[in-house]
């Protein structure tokens, strides 16, 4: 459901490109519609609930847009991963909807999350996919940082529309109840309401340390 793994064969030959035959989910982008397909996915405390303003099942949802993605060549990796004992794998995989999901996810994210989440959740998400591929499921450590994964998205609310085109899949919109995006502060023309005065001071003590530092140092900032 959330993809397909192939390996062996000729794949082991990492200077071999994988032949068409070891995709069977995806379609080769050179074969996919000349024209793109959109995607508004509906997210609730981070999981997505409806499609196209169609509510699904989180099954049913994976399994249409791993159709709909992959008839457009979403999807396909083709790498060398480090297995847990170190050796070296070629690998293929096919996660179509896996692509599209995690794409809108990570955008209604960035939308939502103050500044110091959005920076510190990939590392806790890496290391949370590492315990998890190391099979160590329902170790303590999976557990709590899975419940920090969960705390995180009580705010994750909002609708993604996703551009599906010739093997990618953008994310070209998105909308929240729960934005932290103000458009009076981000613009820059004379509607800003940010006080650009403001800024002087904090550029002062900002570069504070390093001014600091050169001058017990004798350096120069260059």
């Amino acid at each position: 459901m959330w993809g397909r793994a192939n390996e062996c064969g000729v794949l082991e030959n990492p200077w071999h490109q994988a032949p068409e035959e070891a995709y069977d989910i995806t379609v080769s982008p050179e074969e996919t519609p000349n024209k793109a397909e959109y995607l508004d996915i509906h997210f609730e405390k981070g999981v997505p609930v409806a499609l196209n303003g169609e509510a699904m099942a989180l099954s049913d949802l994976i399994l249409t847009v791993n159709k709909i993605a992959g008839a457009h060549g979403v999807g396909r990796i083709d790498h060398v991963e480090n297995r847990l004992v170190g050796i070296k794998s070629r690998e293929i995989y096919e996660c179509p909807g896996a692509v599209t999901l995690l794409a809108a996810h990570k955008d209604i994210e960035d939308l939502t999350l103050v500044r110091e989440l959005s920076h510190f959740k990939p590392i806790i998400e890496n290391e949370l996919s590492q315990l998890i591929y190391n099979g160590l499921w329902f170790n303590p450590a999976t557990q709590a940082l899975m419940a920090y994964i969960k705390a995180t998205q009580e705010q994750v609310n909002g609708i993604t529309k996703v551009k599906l085109y010739k093997g990618q899949a953008q994310v070209v919109a998105r909308r929240s109840d729960n934005s932290l995006y103000d458009e009076k502060l981000a613009t820059y023309t004379a509607a800003d309401s940010f006080d650009q005065e403001a800024a002087i001071g904090f550029i002062k003590l900002w570069g504070l340390p390093t001014q600091v530092n050169a001058q017990v140092n004798k350096t120069q900032l260059q």
